[in-house]
């Protein structure tokens, strides 16, 4: 499932086509995706300007003139593909032709700002919803998320008091959405890696009994920025299914340190150990038992 950066990758592919311009079609070319489409989800956008792209967690957010905001998440296999009508290429450094066929085109946004954008899901597990913006603060998919781990409230105090008391372990922590938002799998194994932090560790130990940082969560904290930062720059990862809106390939899976990377020597200079895999909350976790303590 894509996260974050995957996420933010394509919230930036989309928004010089979509930011400021008018849904002239919206077509929904079937009943549901994960979820049912509402009765009026094609008329709530026809005609509405987006004036502004957003992203909270793991979804995008179109924000639409009438005081709307469209909802969307990419699911396990989602991704969105920009369809230049005037024949334009579209930009990219890695562009993979997509497949022809159109089966699982499931919507399309046809733009005033001369591109049609096509949501593309086999597997149907993305959805969209249109959600009055005064009614965000209580709709279920959005209640009770975390902060924004590159938002500027997201730093080693919070992570501590977030963290305080708590006897799971830190990798099921940080990937608690209520902890903080948009933190995947893939993600949470490199940076644990980065600040040589065991994913098993309790995740108390990032608070003292005051409820203040520790060394731990100072580390914690910058390795997740820069794991984040990094992984956007490279345009995500591609595993399975990502896709930028080019059909560009995400090439930051080139660059994991610990991440499917069992039984190969860790990349941190002069360590020697080597890359571990064992289950945990149900997810393969990545990490080196000699350097992450």
């Amino acid at each position: 499932m894509p996260e974050l950066p995957e996420v933010e990758t394509v919230r930036r592919g989309l928004q010089p086509v979509m930011e400021g311009a008018k849904i002239l079609v919206a077509e929904a070319r079937r009943p549901d995706l994960r979820f049912p489409f509402q009765p009026d989800f094609v008329a709530r956008l026809k005609g509405q300007v987006v004036t502004g792209l957003g992203r909270r967690a793991k979804y995008l957010m179109a924000d639409l003139a009438s005081g709307d905001v469209l909802l969307m998440h990419l699911g396990m296999s989602g991704s969105f593909r920009v369809i230049k009508r005037d024949n334009e290429a579209v930009p990219g450094e890695f562009h993979y032709p997509r497949a022809k066929d159109s089966t699982h085109d499931h919507v399309l946004f046809r733009m005033s700002s001369g591109a049609d954008i096509v949501f593309n899901d086999p597997r149907r597990f993305g959805y969209m919803k249109v959600i009055a913006r005064s009614a965000l603060d209580e709709e279920p998919l959005l209640r009770g998320l975390g902060p924004e781990p590159l938002g500027n409230e997201f730093d080693a105090a919070m992570l501590a008091r977030s963290c305080a008391g708590k006897t799971t372990s830190l990798k099921a922590a940080l990937l608690d959405q209520r902890v903080v938002a948009g933190l995947g799998n893939i993600y949470v194994c490199e940076a644990l890696h980065r600040s040589h932090l065991s994913p098993r560790r309790i995740a108390a130990t990032l608070s003292t009994k005051k409820s203040e940082p520790t060394d731990h969560a100072k580390r914690l904290v910058g390795a997740i920025h820069t794991v984040l930062n990094d992984a956007i720059k490279a345009g995500g990862s591609s595993l399975r299914d990502h896709r930028q809106t080019s059909g560009e390939l995400g090439y930051f899976q080139h660059s994991f340190k610990v991440y499917d990377r069992e039984g190969e020597t860790c990349k941190t200079p002069r360590c020697g150990g080597i890359v571990k895999r064992f289950t945990q909350n149900g997810r393969s976790t990545f990490w080196c038992p000699k350097c992450q303590k």
